[in-house]
Protein backbone atom coordinates (compact mmCIF):
# COMPACT_ATOMS: atom_id res chain seq x y z
CA UNK A 1 0.00 0.00 0.00
CA UNK A 2 1.18 3.51 -0.80
CA UNK A 3 0.17 4.79 2.59
CA UNK A 4 3.52 5.81 4.04
CA UNK A 5 6.02 8.37 2.90
CA UNK A 6 9.02 6.52 4.24
CA UNK A 7 12.42 6.74 2.57
CA UNK A 8 13.89 3.36 1.70
CA UNK A 9 17.10 2.86 3.64
CA UNK A 10 18.41 -0.38 2.16
CA UNK A 11 20.35 -0.11 -1.08
CA UNK A 12 18.90 -1.90 -4.09
CA UNK A 13 20.83 -3.06 -7.12
CA UNK A 14 18.13 -2.33 -9.69
CA UNK A 15 19.33 -0.06 -12.46
CA UNK A 16 17.04 2.79 -13.40
CA UNK A 17 16.32 3.07 -17.11
CA UNK A 18 14.21 6.19 -16.76
CA UNK A 19 12.91 7.85 -19.91
CA UNK A 20 14.55 11.21 -20.34
CA UNK A 21 12.31 14.24 -20.06
CA UNK A 22 13.19 17.38 -21.98
CA UNK A 23 15.25 19.74 -19.84
CA UNK A 24 13.68 22.79 -21.41
CA UNK A 25 10.14 23.41 -22.58
CA UNK A 26 10.40 25.80 -25.51
CA UNK A 27 7.63 28.37 -25.91
CA UNK A 28 6.72 29.05 -29.56
CA UNK A 29 6.41 32.85 -29.68
CA UNK A 30 5.91 34.84 -32.85
CA UNK A 31 8.28 37.84 -32.50
CA UNK A 32 6.02 39.95 -34.75
CA UNK A 33 3.26 39.71 -32.14
CA UNK A 34 5.42 41.02 -29.31
CA UNK A 35 4.94 44.67 -28.54
CA UNK A 36 8.01 46.82 -27.97
CA UNK A 37 9.45 46.46 -24.44
CA UNK A 38 7.07 43.57 -23.70
CA UNK A 39 8.60 40.95 -21.42
CA UNK A 40 7.82 37.25 -21.28
CA UNK A 41 8.24 35.69 -17.86
CA UNK A 42 9.30 32.05 -17.84
CA UNK A 43 10.03 30.58 -14.43
CA UNK A 44 13.55 29.16 -14.46
CA UNK A 45 14.17 29.50 -10.75
CA UNK A 46 15.75 26.60 -8.95
CA UNK A 47 15.37 25.25 -5.42
CA UNK A 48 16.63 26.96 -2.28
CA UNK A 49 19.93 25.25 -1.40
CA UNK A 50 19.68 22.93 1.59
CA UNK A 51 20.94 24.45 4.86
CA UNK A 52 24.27 23.12 6.15
CA UNK A 53 23.91 19.45 7.09
CA UNK A 54 20.39 19.06 5.61
CA UNK A 55 21.34 17.78 2.17
CA UNK A 56 21.10 14.00 1.70
CA UNK A 57 24.03 11.93 0.42
CA UNK A 58 24.16 10.87 -3.23
CA UNK A 59 23.92 7.22 -2.14
CA UNK A 60 20.70 7.94 -0.22
CA UNK A 61 19.23 9.76 -3.22
CA UNK A 62 20.10 6.86 -5.54
CA UNK A 63 18.46 4.40 -3.13
CA UNK A 64 15.25 6.44 -3.08
CA UNK A 65 15.12 6.61 -6.88
CA UNK A 66 15.69 2.85 -7.13
CA UNK A 67 12.93 2.09 -4.60
CA UNK A 68 10.54 4.56 -6.26
CA UNK A 69 11.15 2.94 -9.64
CA UNK A 70 10.30 -0.48 -8.14
CA UNK A 71 7.09 0.95 -6.60
CA UNK A 72 6.05 2.32 -10.01
CA UNK A 73 6.74 -0.97 -11.75
CA UNK A 74 4.71 -2.89 -9.16
CA UNK A 75 1.85 -0.41 -9.41
CA UNK A 76 1.72 -0.69 -13.21
CA UNK A 77 1.94 -4.46 -13.11
CA UNK A 78 -0.91 -4.91 -10.63
CA UNK A 79 -3.07 -1.90 -11.59
CA UNK A 80 -5.92 -3.98 -13.02
CA UNK A 81 -6.02 -6.20 -9.93
CA UNK A 82 -6.34 -3.20 -7.58
CA UNK A 83 -8.78 -1.44 -9.88
CA UNK A 84 -11.08 -4.46 -9.69
CA UNK A 85 -11.24 -4.37 -5.89
CA UNK A 86 -14.54 -3.12 -4.46
CA UNK A 87 -14.30 0.15 -2.56
CA UNK A 88 -15.85 0.33 0.89
CA UNK A 89 -19.27 1.96 1.08
CA UNK A 90 -17.80 5.07 2.75
CA UNK A 91 -15.45 5.79 -0.17
CA UNK A 92 -16.90 8.26 -2.66
CA UNK A 93 -14.21 9.57 -4.99
CA UNK A 94 -14.84 13.18 -6.08
CA UNK A 95 -15.12 14.19 -9.72
CA UNK A 96 -11.84 15.24 -11.33
CA UNK A 97 -12.74 18.96 -11.41
CA UNK A 98 -13.92 19.09 -7.77
CA UNK A 99 -10.90 20.80 -6.15
CA UNK A 100 -12.44 21.29 -2.70
CA UNK A 101 -13.83 17.74 -2.73
CA UNK A 102 -10.40 16.25 -3.43
CA UNK A 103 -8.67 18.31 -0.74
CA UNK A 104 -11.28 17.12 1.75
CA UNK A 105 -11.00 13.52 0.52
CA UNK A 106 -7.18 13.38 0.75
CA UNK A 107 -6.56 15.50 3.84
CA UNK A 108 -9.73 14.96 5.89
CA UNK A 109 -12.07 17.32 7.70
CA UNK A 110 -9.60 17.98 10.52
CA UNK A 111 -6.88 19.41 8.27
CA UNK A 112 -9.27 20.90 5.72
CA UNK A 113 -11.30 22.83 8.30
CA UNK A 114 -8.49 23.89 10.61
CA UNK A 115 -10.59 26.73 11.98
CA UNK A 116 -13.82 24.74 12.20
CA UNK A 117 -15.34 23.93 15.55
CA UNK A 118 -14.68 20.32 16.55
CA UNK A 119 -17.66 18.10 15.84
CA UNK A 120 -18.79 15.95 18.74
CA UNK A 121 -17.06 12.60 18.51
CA UNK A 122 -18.95 9.61 17.19
CA UNK A 123 -19.05 6.43 19.17
CA UNK A 124 -18.26 4.42 16.04
CA UNK A 125 -15.38 2.02 16.41
CA UNK A 126 -12.58 2.04 13.84
CA UNK A 127 -10.95 4.78 11.79
CA UNK A 128 -13.03 7.68 10.57
CA UNK A 129 -11.44 8.43 7.19
CA UNK A 130 -13.89 11.29 6.56
CA UNK A 131 -12.24 13.13 9.46
CA UNK A 132 -8.60 12.18 8.87
CA UNK A 133 -8.64 11.79 5.07
CA UNK A 134 -8.41 8.66 2.95
CA UNK A 135 -4.86 7.35 2.52
CA UNK A 136 -3.83 6.73 -1.11
CA UNK A 137 -4.89 3.08 -1.07
CA UNK A 138 -3.95 1.19 -4.23
CA UNK A 139 -7.64 0.44 -4.80
CA UNK A 140 -8.19 4.22 -4.97
CA UNK A 141 -5.19 5.50 -6.95
CA UNK A 142 -5.50 2.67 -9.51
CA UNK A 143 -8.90 4.06 -10.48
CA UNK A 144 -7.52 7.52 -11.26
CA UNK A 145 -6.67 8.38 -14.88
CA UNK A 146 -3.81 10.70 -15.83
CA UNK A 147 -6.02 13.79 -16.10
CA UNK A 148 -7.35 13.22 -12.57
CA UNK A 149 -3.87 12.48 -11.18
CA UNK A 150 -2.56 15.74 -12.65
CA UNK A 151 -5.56 17.70 -11.36
CA UNK A 152 -5.31 16.31 -7.81
CA UNK A 153 -1.55 16.94 -7.83
CA UNK A 154 -2.28 20.55 -8.74
CA UNK A 155 -4.93 20.91 -5.98
CA UNK A 156 -2.59 19.54 -3.30
CA UNK A 157 0.44 21.54 -4.47
CA UNK A 158 -1.70 24.71 -4.37
CA UNK A 159 -2.78 23.76 -0.84
CA UNK A 160 0.83 23.16 0.18
CA UNK A 161 1.82 26.55 -1.26
CA UNK A 162 0.01 28.28 1.60
CA UNK A 163 0.20 25.73 4.41
CA UNK A 164 2.45 23.45 6.44
CA UNK A 165 3.72 20.09 5.23
CA UNK A 166 1.88 17.17 6.88
CA UNK A 167 2.29 13.36 6.70
CA UNK A 168 -1.16 13.08 5.05
CA UNK A 169 -0.11 15.48 2.32
CA UNK A 170 3.26 13.74 1.90
CA UNK A 171 1.69 10.31 1.40
CA UNK A 172 -0.60 11.61 -1.33
CA UNK A 173 2.14 13.56 -3.12
CA UNK A 174 4.35 10.44 -3.17
CA UNK A 175 1.50 8.26 -4.46
CA UNK A 176 0.51 10.72 -7.19
CA UNK A 177 4.13 11.02 -8.37
CA UNK A 178 4.26 7.20 -8.46
CA UNK A 179 1.21 7.23 -10.79
CA UNK A 180 2.43 10.01 -13.07
CA UNK A 181 3.29 8.69 -16.53
CA UNK A 182 6.47 9.61 -18.37
CA UNK A 183 7.20 11.48 -20.55
CA UNK A 184 5.59 14.27 -18.57
CA UNK A 185 2.99 16.54 -20.09
CA UNK A 186 4.02 20.24 -19.90
CA UNK A 187 1.44 20.90 -17.15
CA UNK A 188 2.77 18.05 -14.97
CA UNK A 189 6.35 19.16 -15.68
CA UNK A 190 5.57 22.63 -14.35
CA UNK A 191 3.68 21.24 -11.31
CA UNK A 192 6.43 18.93 -10.07
CA UNK A 193 9.01 21.72 -10.38
CA UNK A 194 6.70 23.94 -8.32
CA UNK A 195 6.47 21.11 -5.75
CA UNK A 196 10.26 20.73 -5.44
CA UNK A 197 10.72 24.49 -5.02
CA UNK A 198 8.05 24.65 -2.32
CA UNK A 199 9.67 21.70 -0.48
CA UNK A 200 13.00 23.54 -0.52
CA UNK A 201 11.35 26.72 0.87
CA UNK A 202 9.76 24.81 3.76
CA UNK A 203 13.00 22.91 4.49
CA UNK A 204 14.97 26.14 4.96
CA UNK A 205 12.60 27.05 7.82
CA UNK A 206 13.04 23.75 9.69
CA UNK A 207 15.22 24.19 12.77
CA UNK A 208 16.03 20.52 13.35
CA UNK A 209 17.67 18.58 10.51
CA UNK A 210 16.70 15.26 12.14
CA UNK A 211 12.97 15.98 11.86
CA UNK A 212 11.06 13.34 9.88
CA UNK A 213 9.62 16.22 7.89
CA UNK A 214 13.08 17.10 6.53
CA UNK A 215 13.56 13.54 5.32
CA UNK A 216 10.17 13.62 3.57
CA UNK A 217 10.91 16.97 1.92
CA UNK A 218 14.32 15.68 0.80
CA UNK A 219 12.62 12.63 -0.69
CA UNK A 220 10.16 14.65 -2.78
CA UNK A 221 12.94 16.97 -4.05
CA UNK A 222 15.03 13.91 -4.86
CA UNK A 223 12.26 12.21 -6.89
CA UNK A 224 11.41 15.33 -8.87
CA UNK A 225 15.04 16.14 -9.64
CA UNK A 226 16.58 12.70 -10.12
CA UNK A 227 13.74 10.39 -11.21
CA UNK A 228 11.87 12.93 -13.33
CA UNK A 229 15.14 14.40 -14.63
CA UNK A 230 14.83 17.98 -13.36
CA UNK A 231 18.53 17.91 -12.54
CA UNK A 232 18.88 21.66 -12.00
CA UNK A 233 16.69 21.22 -8.87
CA UNK A 234 18.76 18.39 -7.37
CA UNK A 235 20.38 18.66 -3.94
CA UNK A 236 24.15 18.73 -4.03
CA UNK A 237 25.21 15.69 -1.97
CA UNK A 238 26.37 16.47 1.56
Amino acid sequence: ELTKLTPESEPRSTGIEAARCPDVVVAQIDPRKLRKKQTVNISLTGCHPAPEGYSPTLKWQQQQVSHFSAVRQSLNKHRNHWKAQHLDSNVTMPKSEDEEGWKLFCLGEKLYSEAAIAVSSNENLGIDYIKIGFPPFLSIVSRMNQATITSVLEYLINWFGEREFTPELGRWLYALLACLEKPLLPEAHSLIRQLARRCSEVRVLEENKNEEKVSALNLLICLVSRYFDQRDLADEPS
